[in-house]
C-alpha cells in the first residue's frame, strides 16, 4: 500500500510518497519518492513516478486525494491567518474552514444532477446513522434500498421504515429553504420527522425525565418560555463561528427536551439546517461513536442553559469537529 506522508523541517512541509508492506509477518515501511514541497504540484510528480507505482497509487488514489485535496485547502486557510475560536485546536479549526473552502469552491459549483447525487449518498448515511442512534435496527444496505430502490427491510417495523423515509423527507425539504429558525419552524420539522410514528405535535405536555442524564429537562410549563429564550440566544451570539453555534444550538435544544420524542432527530436536523443555511455542508455523527457522542454531550451539561462556556463546551465541539471533517471528505470529495 502507498499512501502521501507530510514532513515538517524548519516550519517547512515536504511530501513523500511511502510505501507499506508485509515481510515476514512483520509491516516494514519505507519512504520511496521524493514529491516536493508544494501540494499543488504533487499530481505531476505523481504521474512521473517509475511504472512499478502505477497500479498501487490508483488502488490509494481516494486516501491520495482526500490528503491532497484537504492539505491544499487546509495551507489556504493557514494563509489566510482566521481568528482562531476557543472552542477548538487551532488543527481543527483549519480542517473545518479547508471544509468550507473547498464546499464553496469545488461542490456547489458542481451540476445540478451531480449535486443531488452527492446529497442523496449523504441523506442515506445521515438517515443511517442518526436513526440507529435512537435505536433503529435498519441497516446501512437496507436504508440504500428503502430510499434509492423503495424495497422495505424484512423483519423491521413501520416506525423503522418511517423513521429513515421522514429524515430523507425532512432533510430534502431543508436543503430548499430558506426560512430563518422560528419556533413554528421548529415544530414543523418535528412533526414531519415523527409523521405516522407518534400522533403528539408540538411541545410536549408533560414532564419528563432521561434516564441515565445529569441535569433535569426543562419542565412542560417553561418549555415555551425556554425555547424562545434559546431562539433569543441565537439572535444575540451572531459573533460566534457558524460551526460552534450550530453544535451549541443543538447541545442546548437537546437540554430543554421540547418534544415528547424524537428530540435527538430533530436537533441533528436543526444543527444541519443552521450549517447549510450558513454556507457550510451537512454533518454525519456517527452510530458507532454514539458513546463518545453522549459523553461529550453530558460533559457539556455542567453549562448553564443559555452561557458560552468554551471549556465546558470544548470536547462536544472538537468530537463534532472531527466528525464532520471525516464525513465530509468520504462523501463531498469528488
Amino acid at each position: 500500500m502507498v499512501y502521501l506522508y507530510k514532513k515538517i523541517i524548519n516550519g517547512r512541509p515536504y511530501y513523500y510518497l511511502r510505501l507499506s508492506k508485509k515481510q515476514k509477518g512483520k509491516t516494514v515501511v519505507k519512504d520511496v519518492a521524493y514529491l516536493g514541497n508544494d501540494i499543488a504540484k504533487i499530481e505531476k510528480q505523481l504521474d512521473k513516478l517509475p511504472q512499478k507505482y502505477k497500479v498501487e497509487i490508483r488502488a490509494g488514489y481516494k486516501t491520495i486525494k482526500r490528503f491532497l485535496e484537504s492539505g491544499y485547502y487546509e495551507d489556504k486557510i493557514r494563509q489566510q491567518k482566521k481568528k482562531q475560536t476557543p472552542y477548538m485546536v487551532k488543527k481543527l479549526f483549519d480542517e473545518i474552514e479547508a471544509v468550507h473552502f473547498h464546499f464553496q469552491e469545488k461542490f456547489l459549483v458542481l451540476d445540478e444532477k451531480t449535486r443531488e447525487e452527492i446529497y442523496k449518498q449523504f441523506v442515506i448515511d445521515f438517515a443511517f446513522n442518526t436513526t440507529s442512534i435512537e435505536g433503529n435496527t435498519i441497516t446501512l444496505q437496507e436504508a440504500k434500498k428503502l430510499l434509492m430502490e423503495e424495497k422495505t427491510p424484512k423483519d423491521r417495523t413501520l416506525r423503522e421504515v418511517y423513521d429513515v423515509q421522514n429524515t430523507e423527507k425532512v432533510f430534502m425539504m431543508l436543503m430548499m429553504a430558506k426560512e430563518e429558525i422560528t419556533e413554528d419552524f421548529i415544530i414543523k420539522v418535528h412533526d414531519v420527522l415523527l409523521e405516522q410514528i407518534d400522533v403528539r405535535k408540538g411541545y410536549r405536555m408533560h414532564d419528563i425525565r432521561i434516564v441515565g442524564s445529569t441535569f433535569d429537562v426543562s419542565p412542560a410549563r417553561y418549555v415555551k418560555t425556554d425555547m424562545a429564550l434559546l431562539l433569543k440566544w441565537v439572535g444575540q451570539n451572531k459573533a460566534l463561528h457558524p460551526f460552534v453555534k450550530a453544535v451549541l444550538f443543538h447541545h442546548k435544544f437537546e437540554r430543554i427536551h421540547p418534544f415528547a420524542d424524537g428530540n435527538g432527530r430533530t436537533g441533528r436536523m436543526l444543527m444541519n439546517y443552521m450549517l447549510v443555511k450558513e454556507g457550510y455542508p451537512p454533518c454525519i455523527i456517527q452510530k458507532k461513536k454514539r458513546q463518545e457522542y453522549i459523553k461529550a454531550l453530558r460533559h457539556a451539561d455542567h453549562a448553564d442553559l443559555f452561557a458560552q462556556a468554551p471549556k465546558l463546551y470544548r470536547s462536544l465541539v472538537q468530537f463534532v469537529a472531527e466528525e464532520y471533517v471525516y464525513g465530509y471528505w468520504n462523501i463531498f470529495l469528488t
